[in-house]
């Protein structure tokens, strides 16, 4: 389940790229709270401390600044194509009690029966929760499971108060299955005929063979 994680930093007071820059260089990240109905907030973040929390997937952020606290998730993260260190993050401001939708990653443990291979047909599933009770990740058991079993959508066992969100229950989420040869078996080549002295038609090699002997 989601993590409450508290993130100290100040509210922003300028603007701009060179302004962007400078806060940048003091490793400060920049952040927009955003909430409906109301203006964004606009925060700077401390880099480290920042890039550390958001290693958790679909967590539940307290945002400090000053006197002030807001609750809210990750809705978008962008970072620096080349350093790929985060430059800037967007929030979604959030109450106590309030459902979202997020996505919620799929992953698999155990070890399957026989030469079958357990694949993720579902990488992410779509759910609905209340914010403080946001899965992080759903980890399925694939022990004992031989080619052809499968793991539906209606399989998997959701903490309470969590609900699938447009997915049907019926869709595979996890199958068993043979891998196919990444490669099929090279054919061997037919070999090149010739005309023969009679007309009909000889091998390639036997005509080689013939014209060395007549060499002699």
């Amino acid at each position: 389940m989601a993590d409450r994680i508290k993130l100290e930093g100040v509210e922003r007071t300028e603007f701009g790229k060179g302004a962007a820059r400078r806060i940048r260089m003091t490793n400060q990240v920049l952040a927009t709270v955003y909430a409906g109905g109301k203006d964004p907030l606009f925060l700077q973040l401390p880099m480290r401390e920042t890039t550390n929390a958001l290693r958790r997937k679909n967590a539940l952020y307290e945002l400090v600044f000053g006197k002030e606290d807001r609750l809210a998730v990750v809705k978008d993260i962008q970072r620096n194509p080349v350093k790929q260190i985060i430059e800037h993050i967007d929030f979604y401001e959030v109450v106590a009690g309030e459902k979202i939708t997020v996505e919620v990653p799929v992953f698999i443990e155990g070890e399957t029966k026989g030469t079958g291979v357990a694949f993720i047909d579902i990488q992410q599933l779509s759910v609905r929760a209340d914010v403080t009770n946001l899965p992080e990740n759903f980890t399925l058991s694939v022990e004992g499971l031989q080619e052809g079993d499968k793991i539906f959508a209606k399989d998997i066992e959701l903490p309470e108060g969590v609900e699938l969100f447009e997915v049907d229950p019926e869709e595979s989420v996890v199958s068993v299955q043979i891998p196919q040869e990444e490669a099929a078996p090279e054919e061997t080549a037919a070999p090149i005929e010739v005309p023969s002295m009679n007309g009909s038609p000889e091998p390639a090699a036997d005509a080689d063979a013939a014209a060395d002997a007549d060499a002699k």
